[in-house]
């Protein structure tokens, strides 16, 4: 609801607070820590039949086999996978000693490639007396959130290949890519569960693994003079400390919340170009004290970049400027405003935060958790 500033007073109207921005524009991302999936197709093996000549593949809990194209000659086929087994054959063609690499999927999309020397026939295709099977695995992926865009990593190849690494179950509005990043993004801020990263070497091998997804993003340029919190991509807004209405009052961190008065604000435009200040007003009522960073000219004040309420003026230490990738820095300190985890005293520093707590999006009331 837009909020009218009735000279130092308030007027609130009965009317229904208006709904966020459907519209997303994504400012930063942050991921969970990477939980490797294990594997379910072991053992694998591969062995001649003499009977056909042809070869068997068997592997408890593989759902499919595959040939690693490209094939080192045409006519090399692999049957449907049943019940973990499938079996290598060769129609004819030109013969000699080549190799081949096969791939055996799990139900989670892992994959362990088994690179197989094989003598071709005139019709047939064995694996020679002296000739070894070797498995190749992918492990050890792990992803690190840098300034609002996720970087995976680590994973290695048993046989030492290259790596690429792809996400898949994004929300809509995030595309894969390594690293992964929020520009041009369009997703829903939120936080997204069971989302997953593969990591694949040159023989098909694959290495799932799960991680949370914190989507950080803005619906464009809030409404002023409504009420809501600038909220970071953890939940966690501004709050005023025991909801105490006097200046040099502590402004934490903390999820903002509709039934949390602490947690209410109203978005007013600034005295200064692209500045906004925040209002204290809780359940909609405004206060006169706005957030400040006083850069310790209070005594009262714990930090010496701590923000604080002080009695709203037009002075630059209560004015923000929002930033593109949803920082917001104090145009008298010219600070961003960073945290230091749930319920701790908001600062300014020089640069943001390297998690991305730093990314705020004003929240309107009505998109507040209930």
């Amino acid at each position: 609801m837009a909020i009218p500033l009735l000279g130092s007073a308030l007027a609130v109207g009965a009317t229904a607070l208006p709904a966020h921005a459907a519209t997303w524009s994504d400012t930063a991302l942050s991921a969970g820590t990477v939980t490797p999936v294990a594997y379910g197709g072991a053992p694998l093996t591969a062995a001649n039949n003499v009977a056909t000549t042809e070869i068997n593949l068997s592997g408890t809990g593989v759902t499919a086999w595959t040939l690693h194209l490209p094939a080192p000659q045409p006519n090399i086929t692999v049957s449907a996978t049943v019940a973990g087994a499938a079996t290598i054959m060769y129609s004819g063609g030109p013969t000699g000693n080549y190799g081949i690499v096969v791939d055996a999927t799990d139900s989670a999309g892992n994959v362990e490639a088994l690179e197989i020397p094989v003598t071709l026939g005139s019709a047939t295709i064995q694996i020679p007396a002296l000739g070894v099977v070797k498995t190749d695995s992918v492990s050890g992926v792990t992803g690190t959130t840098t300034n609002g865009i996720v970087t995976f990593s680590g994973a290695v190849s048993s046989e030492s290949d290259n790596v690429t690494y792809a996400e898949t179950n994004l929300p809509s509005g995030l595309a894969s890519a390594n690293p992964l990043t929020y520009v041009g993004g369009t997703a829903a801020q939120g936080v997204y569960n069971l989302m997953k990263v593969t990591a694949t070497d040159a023989d098909g091998a694959v290495q799932t693994g799960t991680f949370s997804l914190t989507v950080t993003a803005s619906g464009g340029s809030p409404t002023l003079g409504t009420a809501g919190d600038e909220v970071n991509g953890f939940g966690n807004g501004f709050d005023v400390y025991q909801q105490r209405q006097a200046p040099g009052t502590v402004i934490a961190g903390w999820p903002a919340t509709k039934p949390d008065p602490a947690t209410h604000f109203l978005i007013l435009a600034g005295t200064h170009a692209g500045a906004v200040n925040f209002q204290y007003a809780p359940d909609g009522k405004g206060t006169g004290l706005c957030v400040s960073d006083p850069r310790g000219g209070w005594a009262s004040d714990p930090l010496p970049d701590g923000l604080i309420l002080a009695w709203c003026n037009t002075g630059p230490f209560q004015q923000f400027v929002p930033q593109p990738n949803g920082t917001l820095k104090n145009v008298a300190t010219g600070l961003y405003v960073n945290p230091a985890g749930k319920g701790a005293q908001l600062r300014g520093g020089v640069t943001p935060t390297t998690w991305g707590g730093s990314v705020y999006n004003w929240t309107e009331y009505d998109s507040l958790p209930a």
